[in-house]
């Protein structure tokens, strides 16, 4: 990559396994397809599920028809509404982008103390109506991010405390929510080994969520993204990402989970069985981090269909904009944005917002840029992304 951020991503894992392009032999998606895909498919699981977070299967049936929810819905009195979720997972992104900015300005920095104070800044925007006079940077300036979404209690008192979590003293220490795991696809987004992606989303997620398996839960989500946008196959990445959870100490909760949703998954391939509520719950409800991840990734590897994995992942009784989340960040990165029903793009709160930081992304970090791409950074970039 021609940012900085290069020298923060130690390649400790070797080459890339498993095959670079699509199962009929051609490309695949760009790195840039890539990203856009991440996420803007992370938002439209998001949304899809925001409007029955809080429902039992049985109310989703009885609301929406037996089939359960088919289209975008409405919550917090918006269609196709950008939550919590897509929030964090935005200032996530702003966050890699500003530590990239600081290091080609300074000769390196130390990232997650940049992305905590991203975190801060989505701190600011649940606690007024409207953005501050001087905001900081471009991101913090949007008004549409101004709007409590359900904010997890995890993440709100990870980020009051005093202090900022580390792995030797992190926040919430009994917590394993799934707030960590569901903001930390950019991770896997900025060009570098898988494990140094997985390295940046733990110590990123014990801010707020201090149990070995929320954190844990956030690593293996970031490196399975990483692994998705070097061209490895979904379920390969699943696999390396499981095998390196069972290495960790105090790995075996992500591990079991993750080996639970490619069984699962595999089966219903298999059998060709459709991918009913009932066998999602099964994998769990999502409220807890290996859940979350779990039930994500069997409706992304059960599912042909990414619209029909999508809708899946949110037709349940849990947590479903996270899952929602989730299984979108992962759609989006296997297989683009173009992957992604255009209805339902066109639909997102926000979707020009989430577009231009993704595009930003792609600029700040891109190893091989088309010819037709944008020049290098202009010094108005240092006005969009501080360097703090």
């Amino acid at each position: 990559m021609k940012a900085p951020l290069r020298s923060l991503m130690r390649d400790e894992s070797g080459p890339s396994h498993g095959p670079t392009g699509d199962p009929d032999g051609g490309p695949g998606p760009s790195y840039a397809e890539r990203v856009r895909g991440c996420l803007i498919g992370g938002a439209v699981g998001d949304a899809l599920g925001a409007g029955v977070e809080f429902l039992t299967l049985a109310e989703i049936r009885e609301i929406f028809g037996p089939a359960g929810v088919r289209e975008m819905t409405t919550a917090y009195g918006v269609l196709a509404p950008l939550t919590d979720d897509t929030q964090m997972t935005l200032f996530t992104a702003e966050g890699l982008l500003r530590a990239s900015v600081r290091a080609r300005d300074r000769s390196g920095c130390h990232v997650p103390t940049v992305i905590y104070r991203a975190y801060q800044r989505w701190l600011v925007t649940q606690t007024m109506s409207r953005p501050p006079d001087d905001p900081s940077g471009w991101l913090a300036a949007q008004p549409i991010l101004y709007s409590q979404r359900a904010p997890g209690a995890a993440c709100l008192s990870g980020l009051r405390a005093v202090t900022m979590g580390t792995l030797d003293a992190p926040a919430n220490p009994t917590s394993k929510g799934c707030g960590a795991v569901m903001r930390s696809a950019p991770f896997g987004l900025v060009p570098g080994p898988p494990r140094e992606a997985w390295r940046l989303a733990v110590e990123c997620a014990v801010f707020t969520h201090g149990h070995p398996t929320g954190y844990l839960a956030a690593g293996a989500f970031a490196w399975i993204i990483r692994r998705l946008l070097d061209g490895d196959y979904l379920l390969a990445a699943v696999e390396g990402a499981r095998l390196r959870a069972r290495r960790q100490r105090r790995g075996g909760e992500v591990a079991r989970a993750l080996r639970l949703a490619i069984t699962a998954a595999t089966a219903a391939r298999a059998a060709r069985v459709p991918v009913t509520p009932e066998r999602v719950e099964r994998i769990g409800a999502g409220w807890i981090a290996e859940e979350a991840l779990a039930l994500a990734v069997y409706c992304a590897l059960a599912c042909p269909d990414p619209a029909e994995a999508l809708l899946a992942a949110v037709n349940h009784s849990g947590d479903s904009d996270s899952t929602g989340a989730i299984c979108g960040n992962l759609l989006g990165a296997a297989h683009g944005e173009q992957a992604l029903p255009a209805k339902w793009r066109e639909a997102l709160e926000g979707r020009d917002l989430i577009g231009r930081l993704a595009d930003d992304l792609v600029r700040e970090f891109d190893r091989d840029p088309r010819p037709d791409a944008e020049p290098a950074p202009m010094p108005s970039w240092h006005g969009r992304y501080p360097g703090a």
